[in-house]
């Protein structure tokens, strides 16, 4: 077994204490100057000295952030890790430019030299007035913080690995290799601005993904399936055990053994309920990121106010369903989390906002600046993106296609700034005269988002929610993508036959 630890403490002999007993602060709020070992004088003067070159704008992010993982692979721990780190981030803003520097030394020395690197950004002298600092909370909890992971001991997150294993591997004997991997997280962090915003949250987070490899007479298929979110060890006891993850996974890995090759060509096309969001996350979700559409290179861009979608499409971000993934309290700018309607009856009638682009565009910031650490500025991210239930039956759906093509599960996918989008289905299967008939595999759903939205026919009374990790800029955040079952009239499908 390989196991892996590391410790970045700076600034603090407390933090140091505390972190190498391996003891969590209650409240990263209450206790902000104990725990962190920076006065609120040092926070005024830091938040100065990054607008003392001309910017309009200083803001400080606080993170203290536990993170734990378990790896086992042919029920083996191959590596085992624990990371503790510490820092601040300090962000100038200037009009429309963005100063940033970061230390994990919370000295004041460290933070004045970083604050220097941020204020860079401006050259003219500066106004340093910085308001008096206002401490609030939150004023909701999406997540469950009672018997966070992160304070679970190790022997009791193996038992739930070596759960997962166990029904991964006795679900069938053509299963021949499992892979599990459980990820855990505790998080406080503390925004602070110069427009006297003092405010600070805590975030757990956890998610454990079962791989299983099925073989029969030489041909090899991956099954893949996950659960998790902003929940303590209560969710694997209660909502989704390990061991349904893992024979999930394996369903999936030996259905495909007798999977035939997808029909290429264009189709009516039926998406299955929850995987299906991935779709939705990359070739909605992306394309209405603000910073894309105020420069220009969203395929969205022009369209604010117009018609994109069928009529009976409405997709909302809503960052305050309990916990989700890529649910949030407040965001990484201190903004308090609220559900954004993005399409509103096929009509484009918002765009996911920071705050910088909510500025720049003139519109209302929506909570949605987000960002991977405090060594990351923050930039208009996703969080929870939903299309919304409709009200058709999903069996009337399938019923509905007298030859097409059904999409369950899949293995990524690429969307160009164009609108264009191509991704691979891991598990499909064909439908003939309005039913499920046998498995298909090696497909790829091809075509353009706003072509491919103003073709939904029918929208599904049912939800489902796909599990996921988001990279944009160098940066990755959870989040979480949910989708009933939705017909698309003609859409490209491509194939091995």
């Amino acid at each position: 077994m390989k196991r892996v630890a590391r410790l970045a403490v700076a600034g603090s002999s407390l933090w140091s204490d505390l972190l190498l007993e391996s003891k969590v602060p209650a409240d990263a709020l209450d206790s902000f100057e104990a725990w962190f070992g920076v006065t609120k004088s040092e926070i005024k003067k830091v938040l100065s000295i990054a607008k003392s070159r001309g910017g309009e704008f200083s803001e400080l992010y606080f993170q203290y952030k536990i993170s734990n993982s378990i790896n086992m692979e042919e029920g083996i721990i191959k590596e085992t890790a624990e990371t503790i780190s510490l820092g601040v981030g300090i962000r100038v803003l200037a009009g429309e430019k963005t100063g940033y520097g970061y230390t994990n030394d919370l000295s004041f020395e460290a933070m004045k030299n970083a604050a220097l690197t941020a204020a860079a950004i401006a050259n003219e002298p500066g106004n340093n007035y910085i308001a008096n600092l206002f401490v609030s909370k939150p004023n909701r909890q999406v997540a469950d913080l009672n018997k966070s992971m992160a304070e679970i001991h190790f022997p009791d997150k193996l038992s739930l690995v070596e759960e997962a294993n166990n029904g991964a591997n006795k679900y069938d004997n053509r299963i021949n290799k499992v892979r599990i991997m459980l990820g855990d997280s505790l998080e406080y962090v503390t925004i602070i601005n110069s427009d006297g915003l003092f405010i600070s949250d805590v975030r757990p987070q956890t998610r454990m993904i079962v791989i299983s490899l099925a073989e029969k007479n030489g041909i090899r298929n991956s099954g893949l399936n996950s659960g998790g979110g902003r929940v303590g060890l209560d969710y694997f006891k209660k909502m989704c055990t390990p061991k349904e993850i893992g024979e999930k996974a394996s369903e999936e890995a030996i259905i495909l053994l007798d999977a035939k090759d997808a029909v290429a060509g264009e189709q009516p096309v039926v998406l299955g309920v929850g995987q299906s969001g991935v779709m939705i996350h990359e070739a909605v979700g992306h394309p209405l990121e603000a910073d894309g559409n105020r420069k220009g290179t969203s395929i969205m861009s022009d369209k604010f106010g117009k018609k994109v979608a069928h009529d009976i499409v409405t997709i909302y971000e809503d960052p305050t369903i309990p916990n989700f993934r890529g649910s949030l309290n407040i965001d990484d700018e201190g903004m308090e989390s609220k559900k954004t309607v993005l399409v509103e009856n096929g009509k484009l009638v918002g765009y996911i906002q920071d705050k910088l682009s909510a500025k720049i565009m003139k519109m209302e910031a929506t909570g949605n600046g987000r960002r991977q650490s405090y060594q990351f500025n923050p930039i208009p991210r996703m969080t929870n993106t939903v299309l919304a239930e409709g009200n058709s039956d999903p069996e009337e759906i399938i019923k509905s296609v007298k030859k097409g093509f059904y999409a369950k599960s899949y293995q990524g996918g690429q969307v160009e700034e164009s609108g264009k989008f191509v991704f691979s289905v891991n598990l499909g299967y064909q439908i003939e005269n309005g039913k499920l008939t046998y498995p298909l595999k090696n497909a790829t759903l091809i075509g353009t988002n706003v072509q491919i939205l103003n073709k939904v026919s029918m929208i599904g009374n049912d939800m489902g929610y796909f599990l996921g990790s988001c990279g944009k800029e160098g940066q990755s955040v959870p989040v979480t993508a949910g989708t009933p079952t939705l017909k698309i009239d003609r859409m490209t499908v491509g194939g091995r036959q």
